[in-house]
């Protein structure tokens, strides 16, 4: 295999380090005069996998479909032992995530209790990781929370799809049924 198939292959799997790739591949660490190794430690800051993002990517977004409802929730540091009070409030969720406006300012990366209140009156529970919070301009002291559910079970999680699917239905018997 050539240097740049195995470059080419390490670049498709960075999970290998390249000095290891070179020590196994190549069968010796000199080409054209030149070590390899030697300078290597040249490109491993170039090389580097960049720092985790707290944004999702596009991807990540729309894993799951998205549907603006309103509904009663409670957001609240996880810390907080004693439960707040719903507040009805339009709210947009995916199975993925929330999106919503409010009236305090929560860090990015802060742990949140969100309780929502779904139809037939069952209380769902979560935890969301705040992504990014952003001022909204009027009126003042309103921010727009985008968050992403953490800690869901399988089944937490199947339930929260289920609802969504109950509330497109809904939406569209609603408005574009005969």
């Amino acid at each position: 295999m050539s240097l740049d198939q195995s470059l080419c292959k390490f670049l498709q799997r960075p999970s290998i380090p390249v000095r290891a790739l070179f020590q196994r591949r190549a069968k010796h660490h000199l080409i054209d005069g030149m070590d390899l190794l030697a300078h290597f430690d040249i490109l491993t800051p170039i090389m580097a996998a960049p720092p985790p993002t707290l944004e999702p990517s596009g991807r990540d977004r729309r894993e799951y479909y998205r549907i603006t409802v309103t509904l009663p929730i409670c957001l609240q540091p996880e810390t907080e032992t004693i439960e707040g009070e719903l507040v009805k409030q339009s709210v947009n969720l995916s199975a993925g995530g929330i999106g919503l406006t409010l009236n305090s300012l929560f860090q990015p990366e802060a742990i949140l209790s969100c309780t929502l209140l779904f139809p037939d009156q069952v209380l769902f529970k979560s935890f969301i990781e705040v992504l990014r919070v952003d001022p909204v301009a009027y009126p003042l002291n309103t921010y727009r929370l985008h968050g992403r559910f953490i800690r869901l079970t399988r089944d937490d999680r199947e339930q929260l799809v289920r609802y969504i699917l109950q509330f497109q239905r809904e939406h569209l018997s609603k408005h574009y049924s005969a």
